[in-house]
């Protein structure tokens, strides 16, 4: 038999609908991994609904069971937290239109479906068609038979067993007209618009068809999602003026790009939000870049928090050019957070990449992180500038000759020299104590003060470029390493 509909029970689905306030969705495919298009998605999601003082809304799309991937759903809640993107209804949460995980919904879509079939807008199809297909929606209507025949007859055949998907039946004359906060308005001709499929012969809905009923059955009145849904966005108002609905507000954000001719695709290693962090970058500096992925407040500011962000952000701002996603221009913002930071939070931070370079725990990790703060870009840097601690490298004498300090290898030995009975009889190893010690010598011998600190720093670090000058490095290395390292540059410079 086929299902009758039931007046009554869509009577009590709208009555479940909340009115009067803003609500939006973040409703992500749980595939695995947070790409950068999609995180952008959540954050404008997120604060159309705060600036509004609405709802924020977690929907997980998983009729695509082809797609899914273990562990996702703990991926997206993992990405949410991280990112302060704090939703006040979703799976974990309930709320008053739950459950909110669509294969949870399934029963109902088939219900609106035969609304729709009831209404004229949507028929039965049993022609055979391959499952990608069906996933895909892409159909050439043609004279398709199956919208020619009549209710009964397509009754009759679905209820003696025929496999069938349920497509839209899209008007053949006229055009299609759209109004979107970015493009404005659109007409389409519906010639050009293919019968899409809504319900597959598993009974499982088309993301198509799924997202259009559950967005009005949760009452999202802004859907933000990528400008390559432009071309469905005409059937969806179809949808909704088939069923007598209000269209929500559409947001067609452009998209994401490596360059001026490629989309940013993880499968040509673009990073996704938890690459990124695994390279060092800070989760704030994330968000504030790929907030401004296409979006811009006006005049020259970009540093914004998050809380600043809910406060101006502003749907004219969007852009319908594509963004270039410029990894040099996210160093840029990753560094002055990280300047920014509180020294605390910095050392707890940088501590897990100090600690790949430096083993050794007499190292204060704390004091080392004091050398890095306002000298790092992104976190994963920091390896690679401390590797003189735990062994010190093996160096030429070439480097104790530098011209801007005026050191030479006679130099450099000779202040070397004078300093290592000073340093060995320092009450003291302190940053203080240091800098009067060598600041004494340099006035001793007559010399600026960077002549005695090139040598000093090239003997302890073996290095040019070290974070930190002479006095920082032998105050962390501590008394008998400083020496020791001191004594093989005398050997180098004999």
């Amino acid at each position: 038999m086929i299902n009758k509909t039931d007046p009554a029970w869509f009577e009590q689905m709208e009555a479940r609908i909340p009115k009067g306030e803003v609500r939006t969705r973040f409703a992500p495919s749980p595939t695995g991994y947070m790409h950068v298009g999609n995180l952008r998605t959540a954050i404008y999601t997120y604060l159309i609904a705060r600036r509004a003082g609405g709802k924020f809304i977690l929907r997980i799309e998983d009729t695509d069971q082809g797609r899914l991937v273990e562990g996702a759903v703990e991926v997206i809640y993992r990405t949410m937290a991280q990112c302060h993107l704090e939703h006040d209804e979703g799976p974990d949460l309930g709320g008053p239109v739950g459950p909110y995980v669509q294969t949870q919904r399934r029963d109902l879509y088939g219900k609106y479906a035969e609304l729709l079939i009831e209404r004229g807008h949507a028929y039965r199809c049993f022609c055979e068609k391959t499952e990608s297909e069906e996933d895909s929606g892409v159909f050439g209507r043609g004279d398709d038979p199956c919208r020619a025949l009549s209710r009964e007859e397509a009754d009759r055949r679905a209820s003696a067993g025929e496999p069938f998907v349920i497509r839209q039946r899209i008007p053949r004359e006229g055009a299609t007209v759209f109004h979107d906060e970015v493009f404005g308005d659109i007409s389409v001709e519906n010639a050009s618009l293919d019968d899409q499929v809504l319900i597959k012969r598993d009974g499982l809905p088309t993301y198509n068809f799924a997202n259009v009923v559950d967005d009005h059955l949760m009452g999202i009145t802004h859907v933000v999602r990528g400008s390559e849904y432009l071309s469905s966005a005409p059937k969806y108002n179809l949808l909704y003026e088939g069923f007598g609905w209000e269209i929500p507000k559409y947001v067609h954000c452009s998209p994401v790009m490596r360059d001026a001719h490629n989309k940013m695709s993880k499968r040509h290693g673009d990073p996704s939000y938890e690459d990124l962090l695994a390279q060092g970058y800070l989760t704030d500096a994330i968000l504030n870049y790929v907030a401004l992925l296409g979006w811009s407040p006006g005049g020259e500011r970009e540093i914004y928090s998050m809380d600043e962000l809910k406060e101006i952000f502003d749907l004219t701002g969007i852009s319908k050019s594509p963004a270039i996603f410029d990894i040099n221009k996210l160093r840029y913002f990753n560094s002055e957070y990280i300047r920014a930071m509180d020294p605390a939070a910095f050392a707890a931070a940088a501590e897990p990449y100090i600690r790949r370079a430096v083993r050794n725990e007499a190292y204060d990790a704390a004091a080392i992180a004091a050398l890095l703060q306002q000298r790092t870009e992104v976190l994963a840097d920091i390896p690679e500038k401390l590797d003189f601690f735990d062994t010190l490298p093996d160096y030429g004498p070439e480097l104790f000759e530098h011209k801007k300090s005026k050191s030479d290898r006679s130099s450099s030995k000779e202040v070397l020299e004078k300093a290592v009975p000073r340093l060995s009889a320092l009450e003291s190893w302190s940053d203080e104590a240091l800098l009067a010690v060598l600041s004494g010598l340099a006035e001793e011998l007559g010399v600026k003060i960077a002549k005695v600190m090139w040598p000093v720093r090239i003997a302890a670090a073996g290095k040019a470029v070290t974070p930190g000058g002479a006095v920082e490095l032998c105050r962390i290395l501590g008394r008998e390493e400083t020496l020791r390292r001191m004594g093989i540059a005398l050997e180098k410079l004999a």
